[in-house]
């Protein structure tokens, strides 16, 4: 999954995405700061974050 589509939907659900050190990204949602590391030099994200990303989106009542 490209990481834009997953800063796009950080966005879309009200999220504030802000960079930090390094590959380091800082998304402030449902009053939680959590931080990822944007993947390179290919932009998809590996299966172990996606499924971190939905697991803390599922606890939040958000579903695909």
């Amino acid at each position: 999954m490209p990481w834009m589509d997953i800063e796009a939907l950080f966005q879309e659900l009200g999220g504030d995405v802000s960079e930090r050190s390094g590959s380091r990204v800082a998304v402030v949602l449902f009053g939680e700061v959590r931080v990822f590391h944007r993947p390179h030099p290919l932009p998809d994200t590996d299966k172990g974050a996606v499924a971190s990303i939905r697991k803390w989106l599922e606890e939040h009542g958000v579903t695909p």
